[in-house]
């Protein structure tokens, strides 16, 4: 597979997979996948930074957060939370990475499999 269909198959599958799970949680201030879907939100961040870094010039990936916000439908402050999550994975790479290299190629990849491995593990533990 292609390393564009490969990232359009991550897409999907981070968009899909966590759908089912979170639309249990709707509005639950206190769910036990809350430390991975906090995980999530960094990487998503990440791979926003690092995907536009080398090229990709969307908001791909900030639209994935929007929408597992829209779809969790958090409190307050746990929606603060997630939202300092994403920060935080885009504010990583944005201090270290301020050109495409092979290794910010490297740590999109990395991240997007986690990204995949996360939405999985969620889902199939807690998933309806």
């Amino acid at each position: 597979m292609s390393r564009g269909k490969a990232n359009l198959h991550a897409i999907a599958v981070i968009a899909t997979i966590l759908l089912p799970a979170a639309s249990a949680a709707q509005g639950a201030s206190n769910v036990p996948y809350d430390a991975k879907l906090t995980r999530l939100a960094e990487v998503l961040g990440s791979i926003h930074y690092l995907r536009n870094l080398c090229g990709e010039e969307s908001n791909q990936w900030r639209d994935q957060m929007q929408q597992l916000l829209t779809i969790e439908n958090p409190e307050p402050l746990r929606r603060a939370r997630l939202i300092a999550s994403f920060n935080r994975g885009y504010r990583t790479f944005d201090s270290v990475y301020t050109t495409c290299t092979d290794q910010a190629l490297e740590a999109a990849g990395h991240y997007m499999a986690e990204g995949v491995n996360l939405t999985r593990e969620i889902n199939s533990r807690y998933g309806e």
